[in-house]
């Protein structure tokens, strides 16, 4: 029987031998920390604008840092990168595969938007020069990184780009695999795999007939 050729790449085991369903828990825990913790500084900043306000004069540019506006667009952000990352969280615990579908696309998009990074950066090797003359005079190793040879730079800059893809890439798979092994569990004519202390046991399908002698019909009734 021919398999399709994505089945090579499905597993249902992450980094550090745990299951998809358990790696994808963790990841979605994990995004959902890390916006959490933005969205309370955002929230701090609004309360307390002059704490995180900076004006163009200290970043040395012609525009303001996280204005009143971006800060509100922020915080939209994350409250809906919130949402999505507990339902992938709850998707996954409870085995609800529509649930995790929103996450993959962010994942998706987010694996675009890095792509698009790396190809501007290979196709405009110059651009990285003029984004760091916009950086302000107080930025942390701007001189230094300033006289790096351009070359270098780029391939520096496009290795660390690469790596960064290649531990996306694993991630959307993670997810993917999780995906596909909740909703195969969930369809009743996939085989249902049950896991318990390292043994796997195979059911047989729900539609497999049942083997046995076939029970004899009732005798005609018959009026006294």
């Amino acid at each position: 029987m021919l398999s399709s050729p994505w089945a090579r790449f499905y597993s249902n085991s992450c980094c550090l031998c745990c299951h998809v369903r358990t790696g994808t828990i963790i990841l979605g825990v994990w995004y959902l920390i890390i916006n959490l913790v933005v969205l309370l500084i955002l929230l701090s900043a609004l309360t307390d604008p002059d704490q995180y306000h900076l004006t163009s004069a200290e970043l040395g540019g012609e525009f303001e840092f996280m204005d009143d506006a971006n800060m509100c667009i922020a915080t939209a952000i994350s409250l809906l990168m919130i949402l999505i990352c507990a339902m992938a969280t709850y998707g996954a615990y409870k085995q609800h595969a529509a649930w995790i579908i929103p996450f993959f696309c962010y994942q998706i998009f987010d694996f675009a938007l890095n792509t698009l990074v790396a190809i501007s950066v290979l196709v405009y090797p110059s651009t990285i020069q003029d984004y760091l003359r916009q950086l302000p005079t107080n930025f942390p190793y701007k001189e230094e990184i300033m006289s790096v040879n351009p070359t270098c730079l780029v391939v520096i800059i496009l290795l660390f780009i690469s790596i960064i893809l290649a531990f996306k890439g694993y991630l959307i798979s993670c997810v993917w695999n999780c995906y596909r092994y909740i909703n195969g569990r969930n369809n009743s004519d996939v085989l249902v795999y049950i896991t318990t202390n390292d043994t796997a046991v195979l059911l047989p399908p729900y539609d497999d007939p049942v083997n046995g002698a076939a029970k004899d019909p009732p005798p005609p009734y018959v009026s006294a």
